[in-house]
């Protein structure tokens, strides 16, 4: 007798504007477990009122992160970098070896240190690496733009890349997101995805003061080369 193997909806942990996108995103192709945190977040997106009226059918959020942990293997933690490693320790408990997880936080997590104090390179971590010391979880890999997530939601088509150091993170990243108006890269350099992702947050507010100052493109174009020259050495 033939047999079908259940398929397993993908974890999506935050709704904030970026979280949603990726959510209905992945709709196209699974469907999706949204964790929040606070039941009226919930009921609000099972009602799907106010903000949450655009969120596919196919998403079902939930305030359980056990329950989360046991129906997905592939996991998107896309949550502040603030808040992260506290996320992660939440999580912790719930996550084995088998999961897969590809978080779209872009930041640093930064170790605190007394007043005064320098801050060494050993106290600075990225997200992969908070997963890292957190979890028992060796399958992790980035979401790392160029993601505005308005456009997302309009169904503008757009790119992305998906790092890590397993294929089998890649691919399955890109089974779950890529379609016709999504595209999606793959790469094995996580740690510099996970950087361009943060430092390039910099060359934005540089850009935006720029602008308010009401200076050029050239001053722009120099910013952007040199810009990217620097987190290149970085």
């Amino acid at each position: 007798m033939e047999t079908t193997e259940k398929v397993r909806p993908v974890g999506v942990i935050g709704a904030g504007s970026f979280g949603m996108a990726i959510s209905n995103l992945l709709t196209e192709n699974k469907d999706v477990l949204l964790y929040v945190r606070r039941e009226e977040v919930r009921k609000a997106i099972e009602n799907r009122e106010g903000k949450y009226a655009i969120l596919s059918p196919r998403i079902k959020a939930v305030t359980d992160l056990q329950l989360l942990a046991q129906e997905c293997q592939l996991i998107f933690p896309i949550v502040p970098s603030q808040s992260f490693r506290e996320m992660m320790i939440q999580l912790s408990p719930y996550l084995n070896p088998t999961h897969f997880l590809i978080h779209g936080t872009k930041g640093l997590d930064v170790e605190d240190i007394e007043e005064g104090a320098m801050l060494l390179p050993e106290h600075i971590k990225t997200m992969s690496e908070v997963i890292e010391e957190e979890s028992i979880v060796c399958r992790i890999g980035c979401l790392s733009g160029p993601n505005l997530s308005s456009e997302i939601m309009d169904g503008q088509p757009a790119a992305t890349l998906i790092a890590s150091s397993f294929t089998e993170v890649i691919k399955a990243g890109q089974r779950a997101l890529k379609s016709m108006r999504f595209q999606v890269y793959g790469d094995y350099d996580i740690k510099g995805a996970e950087l361009a992702g943060a430092l390039k947050n910099i060359i934005a507010l540089a850009a935006g003061i720029l602008g308010g100052k009401g200076l050029g493109k050239n001053i722009w174009a120099l910013l952007v080369t040199r810009g990217l020259s620097e987190m290149i050495h970085i």
